[in-house]
């Protein structure tokens, strides 16, 4: 036919424009987005009292965040509490909402069976606070977003090896947040026991199969200050401290000083440059795409009654089935009703078939 359109697809082509439409202004428009409605995070801190969590916050976002005096006087806990504390940051016109999520009473009892459950049912509790929301026939148009993206998790620096506590923790919350585990205190140890202990943690790691969260590959991050791959792999040892001295934060002792900033002592600098300066934008969409699409799973499986280890096309076929069978039990029910209704008929007839 002479008037048929031609459908065959062209392969694409890319053409330099030389006159100025206006799309290359798209980044700055999201730009202005993002300015205009600031950004959501919440970071949990999970470890024993005493291993300087809230000196260390303070010291990661250079604001008096939490008092750990305040907290040195509080009496020992019989059970794990969770407080969150939320504050709102503002750096070069960037506006961040972040909520700090403490566990005072972790670890700090005589028996410490199970003592991790209260923060499994804290991040649960908030993702099921998020789908609801996401769910509902009237939606707001923007949903607060209250899920856990990080929980940094305290080590005590013994020296030795992982305690037992310290692997059920990470088992049962690596597939609920992004986990990413911190030696408290490491100016308590000298570099080559702190190397040594760094490398039984990884051997406790990959002993127990517990997959922690992976911060993208140093070749990948524009910052020069987190290029040296050694400083950018699990565990950090960080040191915390609330005191200045010239403008640096720094833990004094008789026989010398600490400074927090100095990558020569230890990791904070590249611990901080790698969760915010680099990669709070990733843990927030790890926090989305992973877990929550997890739990969104294991709750669809709940409600359907499938097991929480299918993944989505295992479901999607078994929801079809089950639906499929739906169906067809009504057609098979009128179907025995009919045989059932004949054969009353025929019971009916056969005195008068006989006379």
């Amino acid at each position: 036919m002479t008037g048929a359109t031609d459908l065959t697809r062209k392969p694409s082509q890319v053409v330099a424009k030389n006159d100025y439409v206006g799309f290359a202004n798209f980044p700055n428009q999201v730009f202005r987005r993002c300015i205009k409605n600031g950004f959501e995070f919440t970071l949990m801190v999970v470890g024993q009292s005493g291993l300087g969590k809230s000196t260390f916050l303070n010291s990661l976002f250079l604001a008096e965040i939490d008092d750990p005096k305040q907290k040195s006087t509080n009496p020992i806990l019989s059970t794990v509490k969770i407080e969150a504390k939320t504050v709102q940051l503002v750096e070069n016109d960037v506006r961040l909402k972040i909520t700090f999520v403490d566990t005072p009473g972790f670890g700090d009892m005589v028996n410490n069976n199970n003592c991790w459950e209260p923060v499994v049912q804290f991040i649960e509790s908030k993702f099921s606070k998020y789908l609801t929301e996401e769910t509902k026939i009237e939606r707001t148009p923007t949903i607060e977003d209250q899920r856990v993206h990080l929980c940094l998790y305290f080590i005590a620096p013994t020296g030795h090896s992982l305690k037992a506590l310290d692997i059920d923790f990470m088992r049962a919350l690596q597939d609920r947040v992004n986990i990413v585990p911190v030696i408290a205190k490491a100016d308590t140890l000298t570099t080559a026991e702190m190397a040594q202990f760094k490398q039984n943690i990884l051997n406790d790691l990959k002993r127990h199969d517990i997959h922690l969260y992976e911060f993208p590959e140093p070749e990948a991050i524009a910052s020069p200050d987190v290029k040296d791959k050694k400083n950018t792999s699990h565990p950090f040892a960080v040191v915390g401290s609330n005191h200045l001295k010239n403008k640096v934060r720094v833990r004094e002792y008789p026989w010398g000083i600490v400074e927090v900033e100095n990558m020569a002592h230890n990791d904070f600098v590249p611990l901080r440059d790698m969760i915010i300066r680099n990669n709070l934008i990733d843990l927030i969409d790890m926090t989305k795409i992973v877990h929550y699409e997890n739990f969104r799973v294991r709750q669809m499986g709940k409600k359907s009654g499938i097991g929480d280890s299918c993944d989505p096309f295992t479901q999607m076929e078994q929801e079809r089935k089950a639906h499929q069978k739906e169906l067809e039990e009504p057609a098979a029910l009128n179907l025995d009703n009919d045989e059932k209704e004949n054969k009353k008929i025929l019971e009916q007839n056969e005195p008068s078939w006989r006379s």
